[in-house]
């Protein structure tokens, strides 16, 4: 294990369990007086295995008839960690709920049911919920007949589960990534049952069709893909969100058509790899390429993508993307290190000089796209002249904005084996100088548009002043100008005056726009 990676070894200790029962269908025992129903658990040697078996696409109800009411009269309420794949979870949990009679609330001292969607990309993700669960105690303790739960990510990790059944037994449910339309059994069991109840499935899930979404505001995302099988280094996702499933096109486009007669502005088609996309189809020829086509002849003003892998970017992809339309210019490319020595302890499967063809690539067919990354800074045996490297490819790529993070090791993973050797106090001087050189970038990037007209979704208020309004441009940069509130939703034609760190000024200089793709 390198320094630094989280030990769960002191929470492994059952000798306090008890063995109720068990069969096929699972065992239950009982912890310090606490009975655990345990359907399924966390297997990270599964997790790693890539099975051959065929994926299943089921089209089912979501909630049965018997179960509808049960959260009639009752509040629930969401927190949710991490990345947009988990936003987009929260989603279809808050469809499955409401088809059970739950109401949202913002309050948690009125909900009747709170869960934890949960991250494992990173360590600090993983304290930030264990934080809270030490908050909800005191709630559970007040309120016994409130349903606690935590899922995501963090929830497919061996370790984190048999912390929670040892630690934090006031929790109700542990459920994963895969069996989230589990979801109203689950509750259903949790509370007729008053046990908790940990169901987590290992295996590659299946892909599970017509389940409920509780969408808010103009902007949609659409799953058109779940899982990953690039197995980098560091990375934790392929164990937590299993191998590449891709969803049929027939499914994905009848779900953004749908959407678009809704009359949603924007769309984010999202997976853990989306150009990937496809590539695990036994019985098509079928690709991102392909699916990106046929989306851009949909009514529907905007189209985005996250995230993307290098390995998979490919010229097919780039050549629909040219066409724009409501396909935007702007392209999040992870490219996570600048060294071709670093990148392959990564195992990222692509070198800095392929990087950058890409990049000219993509950059020769749109001259005007916005380019925006993830970088990790301190891997292990970075040295100061890999780092370099890395600062020197973002200079020559200009990215206009990078999410950066300090490398953390992620137990189970191989780079958690290796030796962790920079120093924290170098980690973190490498990553303030990153940040700074990204604020240069971005402002620079800012500040190319003062004098010209963008077209802005308008998004709401800004928070500071109420007759300042906020949106993004079709590049995602957000911008401020004045106007009324009754533009919240439409397209507007703003003139760039300004230019910040991380916005830009600007005046309405149109009225709202009709959009046609």
């Amino acid at each position: 294990m390198s320094k630094g990676a989280k030990d769960y070894s002191k929470y492994f200790d059952f000798s306090n369990a008890k063995v109720l029962s068990e069969d096929e269908n699972g065992k239950r025992i009982r912890i310090n007086g606490r009975e655990i129903n345990i359907i399924s658990e966390p297997n990270q040697r599964q997790e790693k295995m890539r099975g051959k078996q065929d994926i299943q696409v089921h089209y089912e109800q979501a909630v049965p008839n018997e179960i509808m009411g049960l959260g009639s009269g009752k509040r629930y309420i969401i927190y949710t960690y991490g990345c947009q794949m988990n936003e987009h979870d929260t989603e279809t949990m808050s469809g499955l709920l409401e088809q059970m009679g739950y109401e949202k609330t913002d309050d948690r001292k009125q909900a009747d049911l709170i869960l934890l969607n949960t991250c494992a990309i990173r360590e600090n993700a993983e304290d930030k919920v264990f934080g809270e669960l030490g908050h909800l105690k005191t709630l559970k303790l007040e309120r016994p007949g409130l349903v606690l739960g935590v899922c995501g990510c963090m929830s497919q990790e061996e370790g984190v589960v048999n912390r929670i059944m040892q630690k934090h037994q006031f929790v109700d449910i542990i459920f994963g990534t895969h069996n989230i339309h589990r979801l109203p059994y689950l509750v259903r069991d949790a509370l007729f049952n008053k046990e908790m109840v940990v169901e987590v499935w290992s295996k590659e899930g299946d892909i599970i069709e017509n389940l409920p979404k509780k969408r808010e505001g103009m902007r949609g995302w659409v799953n058109i893909m779940y899982g990953c099988d690039k197995f980098c280094t560091y990375c934790i996702v392929p164990y937590t969100r299993g191998k590449e499933r891709s969803r049929r096109p027939e499914d994905v486009i009848a779900e953004v058509r749908e959407l678009a007669r809704q009359g949603f502005k924007e769309i984010t088609l999202l997976g853990q790899n989306v150009n990937a996309y496809g590539k695990d189809f036994t019985d098509m020829n079928y690709l991102f390429g392909d699916l990106m086509a046929d989306i851009h002849k949909i009514d529907i003003p905007r189209i985005r993508f996250m995230t993307s892998h290098p390995r998979d970017f490919d010229d097919h992809l780039i050549e629909v993307l040219a066409k724009r339309g409501n396909l935007v210019e702007h392209i999040h490319l992870p490219v996570q290190s600048g060294s071709s020595e670093v990148l392959k302890k990564m195992s990222r499967k692509y070198n800095r000089d392929q990087f950058l063809e890409l990049v000219r690539k993509i950059k020769t067919a749109i001259p005007d796209v916005v380019m925006t990354t993830d970088i990790i800074v301190g891997f292990p045996g970075e040295t100061d002249e890999q780092f370099e490297d890395t600062m020197s490819l973002v200079r020559e790529v200009e990215f206009d904005s990078a999410y950066t993070f300090l490398y953390s090791p992620r137990e189970g993973t191989p780079a958690a084996g290796m030796e962790d050797n920079v120093p924290l106090e170098v980690k973190k001087a490498r990553l303030q100088r990153l940040n700074d050189l990204m604020k240069q970038l971005s402002r620079i990037g800012n500040e190319r548009l003062i004098g010209q007209t963008v077209e802005v979704l308008v998004e709401g208020e800004s928070k500071n002043n109420t007759a300042i309004l906020s949106g993004r441009t079709r590049t995602n940069k957000l911008v401020h100008f004045e106007g009324s509130k009754d533009l919240i939703g439409q397209f507007v034609q703003v003139k760039v005056y300004d230019a910040m760190t991380f916005y830009i000024k600007g005046e309405l200089v149109t009225e709202p726009m009709q959009m046609s793709s």
